[in-house]
């Protein structure tokens, strides 16, 4: 089983072929970065004309059962998330909305402050808000997963203690092997594992070590050290491959409809473009090398299956899903 936890493509038949070809059986995809609610439906509707024109490559998944599907007839199955909650605007009853539609993950907040949480970009960190004490007992009452990848340290404590479901990091790795921005300290991932919750490393050259540069082993190694930290259960694979994306797109990422400037984020103003990837990871086909490598750091068989699918499949299990006791209380001030 292999499971990508993050990927925003600029999706085609090519890329549905090569996702066969690395024999990848599920991909959470990004649907909205900084959309409407009806912007988001739209792009909904584009999702379903592919899966309507390459029923033979990809179909859409709602829980882990799906994803087993998927694989059994030879398909990539395709989650949507969010990386922003702008989605649900102002309005809880589009958590639920969403839901319904297929949302499994959405983002508290993308680099900005959000109406929910903070994110990582932001000075200071207030923390959880009251509509988001609100909107995470709402999540964990339909199963969406709540996904703190780019928020900051305080918000993303705040979620994890307030969420009654373990929550996700989607894409992210730890801050002690590259202190990248959006990477995560030990106490966030202490804390995560803690609630059963889910890391999924990023192959994004901004947060790796050496960048672009970055080794096959040293990834490894940092994922070795991370099973020491959190347990071997807990972590995944996040690649945020951004593969066929044209440079421009990094300004809808990064910049969306919040300035009339230009604030790319990490890296270099003056180079806003996508980095090259490392050599051991260019696309789809690539997952194979991962798994090669994990071994090679000494991790057996068995975990690294879980490392490559069986963790996150098992937390699709647990997550999608409305909460089986009934739900959570919300969080007042």
């Amino acid at each position: 089983m292999i499971i990508d936890g993050l990927q925003y493509a600029n999706w085609s038949d090519a890329i549905f072929q090569q996702m066969r070809e690395g024999g990848v059986d599920a991909v959470h995809v990004t649907i909205a970065y900084h959309e409407t609610f009806r912007e988001t439906v739209a792009n909904i509707e584009r999702w379903n004309r592919w899966f309507e024109r390459y029923p033979h490559l990809i179909m859409q998944a709602r829980c882990g059962a799906d994803v087993r599907r998927a694989k059994q007839t030879g398909r990539t199955a395709i989650i949507f998330g969010f990386q922003n909650p702008s989605p649900i605007e102002d309005d809880i009853g589009l958590v639920e909305v969403s839901h319904t539609l297929g949302a499994r993950f959405m983002q508290l907040s993308y680099n900005n402050q959000s109406l929910l949480a903070t994110g990582c970009y932001e000075a200071e960190d207030p923390g959880i808000t009251r509509m988001g004490r609100q909107v995470i007992a709402e999540m964990n009452r339909v199963g969406m997963v709540i996904d703190m990848s780019h928020s900051a340290e305080r918000s993303t404590l705040e979620a994890i203690e307030y969420s009654a479901r373990p929550i996700a990091i989607t894409h992210a790795n730890p801050a002690s092997w590259h202190p990248a921005l959006r990477n995560k300290s030990d106490t966030v991932l202490t804390a995560l594992a803690e609630t059963g919750g889910m890391l999924g490393f990023s192959l994004y050259p901004h947060h790796l070590e050496g960048k672009s540069g970055c080794t096959l082993e040293s990834f490894c190694t940092m994922v070795a050290r991370t099973a020491e930290l959190m347990s071997v259960d807990n972590i995944g694979i996040g690649s945020d491959l951004c593969q066929g994306q044209p440079d421009s797109v990094v300004e809808w990422m990064r910049v969306g409809r919040w300035t009339k400037a230009v604030d790319y984020g990490e890296g270099s103003p003056n180079a806003p473009g996508f980095p090259p990837m490392p050599h051991f990871f260019h696309d789809n086909r690539d997952f194979a090398n991962i798994s090669s490598g994990l071994a090679a750091v000494g991790f057996d068989a068995q975990d690294v299956a879980k490392i490559m699918g069986e963790n996150w499949l098992r937390f699709f299990d647990l997550s999608f899903g409305p909460m089986p006791e009934g739900p959570p209380r919300a969080y007042d001030d």
